[in-house]
């Protein structure tokens, strides 16, 4: 693996594996009374979070505990930040503090990108503006073969707010790797000018793909991020692009539900479909805490830790 993970197109298909794999090793791991493990005793993980969060946030710092690294939470309300210090400043901050990895969340796409270019230590990123947020594909592709297996020929449906998703974005680029078959559907305003370049399908009627996909990942609709009126009306979107229980049931009998969460319920996804058992939901959250350690172990510890298990 390289020294970072910045985008999901910085992963081969071996990489992407790898990372499954200690995964799945890990997953043991948590389900022990005692969850933790002295991997990387004596490695500092800073949590650099400029935007709200709660799933990623969280499930990184408990994924860095559980390996027994020290843990620094850094809020941008209430530091510095709010003061005017700039991007590059904190990042000498955080270099000059012997951080090992940085795990960032930011506003602006390209800001871990920068930071790499900064400080020493690795760089994780925990979502850019509308541009990535490889652990969460990580984590999706994860929970989809769990309960599908191998995601070869597999077909993948990603439903709503593609232009202002950088969940989308990645998992496209990360499951087009593992060899999965997908499918965007969005109203037009909602996809990126860029789309035709990806390695997808697009489509615009949710009713025709779905009783092809072996998976529905639906998207939230990120009205923060929105400045014009993308669609009509909430009503109007629902209907079209929501997944209730009729939509469902249109559905394979194998296939499951996704969403990366927050949920806008009775908007893009009703309550009954995401509560029903063929949601990965809440699982989604559990395995983000596993592939989050593994991420982290192969970025700080791995290679150390191959060699001396051989």
């Amino acid at each position: 693996m390289k020294r970072h993970l910045i985008s999901a197109a910085d992963l081969s298909r071996d990489d992407a594996l790898l990372i499954l794999d200690t995964a799945e090793e890990l997953a043991q791991v948590s389900q022990r009374s005692i969850k933790k493990l002295p991997t990387l005793r004596g490695r500092t993980v800073v949590n650099l979070f400029f935007e709200d969060s709660t799933r990623t946030r969280i499930s990184f710092e408990a994924a860095a505990k559980r390996l027994s690294a020290d843990v620094i939470n850094f809020s941008a309300k209430g530091s510095s930040v709010s003061k005017g210090e700039s991007l590059k400043d904190t990042a000498l901050t955080l270099q000059a503090m012997g951080a090992d990895a940085v795990v960032i969340r930011h506003g602006a796409s390209g800001a871990p990108h920068r930071l790499a270019e900064w400080v020493d230590g690795s760089i994780v990123n925990a979502g850019d503006g509308t541009h990535e947020h490889p652990t969460q594909a990580l984590l999706d592709a994860f929970s989809m073969r769990r309960r599908l297996g191998p995601l070869d020929g597999r077909r993948v449906t990603i439903v709503g707010d593609v232009l202002h998703s950088r969940v989308a974005r990645s998992n496209v680029l990360l499951l087009a790797t593992l060899g999965a078959e997908v499918t965007l559907v969005a109203p037009p305003t909602l996809l990126p000018v860029s789309v035709g370049s990806w390695p997808c399908e697009i489509s615009y009627d949710l009713d025709a793909v779905l009783p092809k996909s072996d998976v529905v990942m639906m998207l939230r609709v990120q009205r923060e991020r929105m400045n014009a009126a993308f669609f009509p009306s909430a009503r109007e979107y629902s209907r079209r692009y929501g997944l209730d229980r009729d939509r469902l049931g249109r559905m394979p009998d194998h296939a499951v539900v996704m969403h990366p969460g927050p949920m806008n319920r009775g908007m893009e996804i009703a309550a009954e479909v995401a509560d029903s058992p063929r949601s990965t939901i809440v699982e989604q959250v559990t395995n983000g805490v596993t592939i989050r350690m593994a991420v982290l172990y192969l970025l700080l510890g791995g290679a150390e830790l191959e060699g001396g298990a051989q």
